[in-house]
């Protein structure tokens, strides 16, 4: 809630980019992943009020989806470091910025799952 939050203060609008559930098997986070479908993560995701959009995309990153929309501002969490950010090079190159928002410690869907098989 903190990253979209802070993302929706940084623009007028928050469109947020949801990996497919193909696109999240494909980048390897395990054959749990995703806990949650993605038509129940996108509902969820778009019934926030910090949300105005919600967009699936099937790619591995979201560059394509990046480049059709042009954001004035791209949101990522500050676990990335810029260079490792998809789409940074090109949103600064029409004249956006990127901003990397602080994390909230200990919380991921990798540290839950974690805590969970330790019975935690």
């Amino acid at each position: 809630m903190r990253l979209l939050e802070a993302a929706r203060a940084e623009g007028d609008c928050l469109v947020v980019g949801v990996n497919s559930d193909a696109s999240v098997r494909r980048l390897g986070k395990g054959a749990e992943r995703p806990l949650v479908p993605e038509a129940e993560r996108a509902r969820v995701l778009a019934a926030l009020a910090a949300v105005d959009c919600v967009v699936l995309f099937d790619e591995d990153t979201p560059l394509v989806l990046i480049r059709r929309l042009r954001p004035d501002v791209l949101v990522k969490g500050a676990d990335y470091e810029r260079d490792a950010i998809v789409g940074a090079d090109d949103v600064e190159g029409w004249g956006g910025r990127v901003v990397r928002v602080p994390l909230v410690k200990d919380k991921s869907t990798t540290n839950l799952l974690t805590r969970l098989r330790r019975g935690e």
